[in-house]
């Protein structure tokens, strides 16, 4: 079982690798062909990265703190509101037509509302992010709840088991694995928010790392930024991924 995993895990880090090499490969055609100062070769980028790690580094923190504090937050809401409506089909019959309605709309449209109340500090950004993951964990957990077989509720409640111990018992394990697929996928789109974010309105974070290089014509820490914002993004997901497998090990059975 120890040799499966650790050849699952050394092809895993394989396919990464190879990725990142032919990205690097095309990369480095693209820079040669078009010839430009905007788009430096990989090789200028990674050889000037290291000069600007001191300042790359508080952005990627600011920016990490961002995102993690908006997965918690809207996992911490969704979830149990996935539950109640996943379980109960009264009250998400009650609440869908609102849901149907607001799911759809792109949320980053609500960041003009969330700067006026909240101004331009980190309430903003995580609050717009947070909403926007909420969404997507609410739908995942809500589906999920409510394809839990009835056998398996039946089966513990003969057992002896109250709601509260077959929600625990039955009810979240069958959830986990979609609770985070949702929260894999979320974080990707929480990334892409927080740059937007962050380029507009901030003069912290990755985002606008990059923007201010942009905006001095500093393209090698222009992409140095870009390569940052592509760790944080590869890097939760990657988390997220690895928790998924540690507690749900029947699912890559």
């Amino acid at each position: 079982m120890r040799k499966k995993t650790f050849c699952s895990a050394l092809a895993h880090a394989g396919a990464y690798l190879v990725s990142i090499a032919v990205l690097l490969g095309l990369w480095h055609l693209a820079a040669v062909v078009i010839s430009s100062p905007a788009l430096p070769t990989p090789g200028a980028t990674v050889a000037v990265f290291r000069e600007y790690v001191p300042d790359l580094a508080p952005a990627f923190a600011v920016s990490l703190y961002r995102v993690l504090a908006s997965l918690g937050i809207a996992s911490v809401l969704a979830v149990p509101a996935g539950l109640a409506l996943g379980r109960s089909p009264r009250l998400d019959a009650a609440v869908s037509p609102a849901l149907h309605v607001l799911y759809p709309i792109p949320k980053v449209v609500l960041l003009p509302v969330f700067l006026v109340l909240l101004g331009l500090g980190d309430a903003a950004k995580i609050a717009l992010m947070s909403v926007t993951v909420f969404f997507q964990v609410l739908v995942s957990v809500r589906d999920a709840a409510a394809c839990v077989p009835r056998e398996s509720i039946l089966a513990a409640r003969s057992l002896g088991a109250g709601r509260v111990v077959t929600c625990l018992h039955v009810v979240v394990p069958a959830v986990l694995p979609e609770l985070l697929t949702a929260l894999r996928v979320g974080s990707g789109t929480a990334v892409a928010i927080l740059f937007l974010a962050e380029s507009i309105a901030g003069s912290t974070g990755l985002g606008y790392f990059i923007v201010d290089a942009w905006s001095m014509v500093d393209y090698p820490r222009m992409f140095a930024g870009m390569i940052g914002m592509a760790v944080l993004g590869v890097g939760i997901y990657e988390v997220l991924a690895l928790v998924e497998r540690l507690l749900t090990p029947w699912r890559r059975a």
